[in-house]
């Protein structure tokens, strides 16, 4: 919510007196029969730049609705009355400009227009050149300070939105590391033995958060056995197969055995494929004979082996 502005601020700050806001309306006077022509020599201009038909192209209705808002607007705006509803409209059409990520510069382009087309309707009704040169000063100043309205208006909202797409694009990160968490379930099965089945897509972030967790796990723990089964993971890239050969070569650095299971005819076909250096990792086609492995390495095979009858 924006604090409330302070009307007597915003004329002071544009030097806008109560003699201004008089010369104001009586401009008005001679401007305001003729705001509906402004309005089409206005949008005259807009149709030359690129503006025009990123924010309208063939959309004929769009531009209807918003020439008879301009009408409106520049028919109220002459009345002189700059008081907290014309503020908050200010405000509003700031906050618009600023949704639909309207350029500054085309804004202000759109801005010294106005001022150019109005000062020549207001020329072409011959005052006198004093009285021309005053109401044109006073008309410059009001036109000064709308701008700065809207402008502001328009920076507070990209602010807003960038602030609300962080804290949006915090709460994915924080869901998604929430759901590695959970698809990276590396867990101690047997004394010094720990298991991580993987399941679904593997890619390089996914591979290598495998790598940090794992790592950390058999430091906590000392593990002597690492258990890394890939029986739910479709396919493996070169990539992806290179980092699961790093993370092997990683434990086997910290005193832990690693062996990889559930490697398909598939990815075991596409391994040999691509090239990949297996070096020394223990693998096997199956859960249950890595896991024997282990617990051979871990001493307890021969406890754990059926007596022969």
């Amino acid at each position: 919510m924006n604090p409330p502005l302070d009307r007597a601020a915003v004329l002071a700050k544009f030097d806008v007196t109560d003699a201004d806001l008089d010369l104001f309306r009586e401009a008005g006077t001679h401007l305001v029969p003729q705001i509906e022509g402004f309005v089409q020599d206005w949008y005259g201009w807009l149709r030359q730049h690129e503006e025009f038909e990123t924010f309208f192209g063939s959309a004929e209705e769009l531009l209807a609705h918003v020439q008879r808002h301009q009408v409106r607007h520049w028919s109220t705006f002459f009345s002189g009355a700059i008081d907290d509803r014309y503020l908050a409209a200010r405000r509003h059409v700031g906050a618009v400009h600023g949704r639909i990520d309207l350029p500054n510069v085309i804004y202000l382009a759109g801005m010294f227009m106005s001022d150019k087309l109005l000062r020549e309707r207001l020329a072409a009704v011959r005052p006198t050149p004093e009285r021309l040169e005053a109401m044109a000063a006073a008309i410059e100043k009001l036109i000064f300070l709308d701008t700065h309205l809207v402008l502001d208006q328009i920076h507070a909202t990209q602010r807003q939105e960038a602030e609300r797409a962080a804290e949006e694009n915090a709460r994915l990160e924080a869901r998604s590391e929430a759901l590695l968490e959970q698809a990276t379930p590396v867990t101690p099965i047997w004394e010094g033995i720990l298991l991580l089945p993987l399941i679904g897509v593997l890619d390089s972030s996914r591979t290598q958060e495998i790598m940090t967790k794992t790592l950390s796990m058999i430091s906590e723990t000392r593990t002597k056995v690492f258990m890394l089964d890939i029986s739910g993971v479709r396919t493996v890239d070169t990539a992806v197969a290179n980092q699961l050969v790093k993370i092997t070569q990683a434990t086997r650095l910290m005193g832990c055995e690693a062996i990889v299971s559930g490697i398909s005819p598939e990815i075991a076909f596409t391994m040999v494929e691509l090239g990949v250096g297996i070096g020394q990792i223990r693998t096997t086609a199956t859960l249950r004979d890595a896991f024997e492995i282990a617990l051979e390495l871990v001493g307890d095979g021969a406890r754990l082996r059926p007596e022969r009858p």
